[in-house]
């Protein structure tokens, strides 16, 4: 570890940003920590009784809980792009995975850092390719100057890496081969806040962790967490579908048996089940994560002035609606948890409407400066919530799902809204429509939007979808289209939904692959 330690400092002493004035710094730290692929369902204070997650369950009752956050696109790339710019994916150009982010975009860290703010990023980026080349200062850090911990993706926990920052500037490889990284990447972050806890400064820190996403395996896993879990015996959701279900982006060998069924060793053997072990003991790893950071605020006497957000990009379907994975509709994947402790202000639950687009500006205006928020920011400044007070909020959720999740590949593109009691969805492939009722049908397993009685619903929540649709010059293209007309050789975008973003990237990704 003292070699870790060595190369942080050597990072954090290049650190950037503006001299705090005195306005600045009065205002709040912000600590924005995510998991990966974790359901909102799926935690202690949400109801779950399997759930191990004490620290998030006593930080819940400390925090408002937005019970209706959703991802905008349920997927790393497209959910992280929008997070940052705090606009729709048809305005990111992150349509898929595996693209490079133009850096054209002014995004909530150039924000922070023009009001006085330090910036750091610890853990997975997945907003460019970088996993395929070294990860340098610049733009494509699109804001996040100061101290730089992260990587592209990677999902193996005990073979993790980070890119940071030399004494001269230059790249630095870290690999961590045989250490739980996450537990790493907090390290990382602790000494971040210790460092820049008392100079004066306010700071910002994004934690992005990689559990809870697969591989669900023991060997990805810490043995202390997997043990709490080792004889749990987990039912098939009650929407589980025996049938795969024909959107499905893809189907893996290890789950499906073609794309015609279930392995029958996966959900009735134990595939399932330890499947579920390993995804449940990733989510205690990452509470066990969480308490350490929220601990260390407590004992550095800095929690009253700082912002704590806790939320993940997205859900995981786990055989619902007989699916895998994410980027769809269905509560599974799209609702994610969203924890916001901000002090003095509200605590309790929330049925608010957020989308991914509105948490940057809402962050804003949290720290006061609302009058700051870039005009090109497409999501709602809901900071109103937050302080308890009234405002005009969302009618709904407008999500968007691009395509193809990793490959330029046709038929799996979508769009829906959703707003307190109901989701609407169409699907581009064959013009389909679903309504769902989740008042009466939680579990999204009736399709209503053929019913006579719904007929006004069904009405209502596909003009307010074309109406947005149209606001964000959103054409429901299919993925190849994005492909051929915003990628700058398929894989850096140059252009979006409004044009031309200007110079194209500064660095040409390398394909390894195709």
């Amino acid at each position: 570890m003292k070699n870790k330690r060595l190369l942080y400092l050597l990072g954090a002493g290049t650190l950037t940003g503006l001299a705090g004035t005195a306005g600045a710094q009065q205002r709040p730290n912000i600590i924005y920590m995510m998991a990966d692929q974790l359901r909102a369902d799926v935690l202690g204070y949400a109801g779950d009784e399997l759930a191990v997650t004490p620290n998030l369950d006593r930080f819940a009752r400390q925090s408002l809980d937005f019970t209706n956050a959703v991802s905008v696109s349920p997927v790393s790339a497209a959910y992280r792009a929008s997070l940052i710019t705090g606009k729709y994916t048809s305005s990111t150009g992150m349509v898929i995975n595996e693209l490079n982010l133009n850096p054209n975009h002014r995004t909530l860290a150039h924000v922070l850092t023009d009001a006085g703010y330090q910036t750091g990023y610890v853990g997975k980026v997945h907003w460019n390719d970088a996993h395929r080349r070294p990860y340098k200062r610049g733009p494509e850090r699109m804001g996040f100057d100061g101290y730089w911990a992260a990587y592209s993706f990677n999902h193996i926990n005990y073979n993790a890496f980070y890119d940071t920052d030399g004494p001269d500037g230059e790249p630095v490889h870290v690999s961590l081969k045989g250490q739980y990284g996450p537990e790493v990447f907090t390290g990382l972050a602790l000494d971040y806040i210790r460092e820049h806890a008392g100079d004066g400064q306010p700071f910002t820190l994004m934690l992005s962790w990689s559990p809870t996403h697969d591989p669900w395996v023991r060997k990805n896993v810490p043995e202390h967490c997997y043990e709490k879990f080792r004889d749990v015996k987990f039912e098939l959701p009650e929407n589980f579908n025996e049938t795969p279900d024909p959107y499905m982006d893809r189907f893996f060998s290890e789950y499906f048996n073609g794309k015609a069924s279930w392995r029958d060793d996966f959900v009735r053997g134990e595939g399932y089940n330890e499947a579920m072990r390993c995804y449940y003991a990733m989510a205690n790893s990452i509470d066990e994560q969480f308490g350490r950071v929220v601990g260390l605020l407590d004992s550095l006497g800095i929690a009253d002035n700082t912002i704590v957000v806790f939320t993940s990009d997205h859900g995981e379907m786990m055989t619902s609606q007989g699916r895998m994975f994410k980027m769809i509709f269905y509560d599974e994947s799209c609702r994610i948890p969203m924890l916001v402790r901000c002090p003095g202000a509200k605590h309790g639950k929330t049925d608010v409407c957020l989308n991914t687009p509105d948490i940057a500006p809402t962050l804003l205006g949290m720290v006061g400066l609302s009058d700051s928020i870039p005009e090109e920011m497409e999501g709602r400044d809901l900071s109103f919530v937050v302080r308890g007070e009234k405002g005009i909020e969302p009618d709904f959720a407008f999500m968007q799902g691009m395509g193809h999740t990793h490959l330029w590949r046709n038929g799996f593109e979508w769009r829906a809204v959703r707003d307190k009691r109901y989701t609407y969805a169409r699907y581009l492939r064959d013009g389909s429509e679903l309504l769902f009722d989740r008042k009466k049908d939680p579990h999204m397993t009736r399709n209503v939007a053929g019913e006579r009685k719904y007929a006004k619903v069904l009405e209502t929540l596909r003009g307010g979808m074309a109406a947005r649709m149209e606001e964000l010059n959103d054409e429901f293209k299919p993925c190849t289209w994005y492909r051929d007309h915003w990628m700058y050789k398929n894989f850096s975008i140059k252009a979006a939904a409004h044009g031309e973003f200007g110079p194209l990237p500064p660095i040409e990704p390398v394909r390894t692959r195709e």
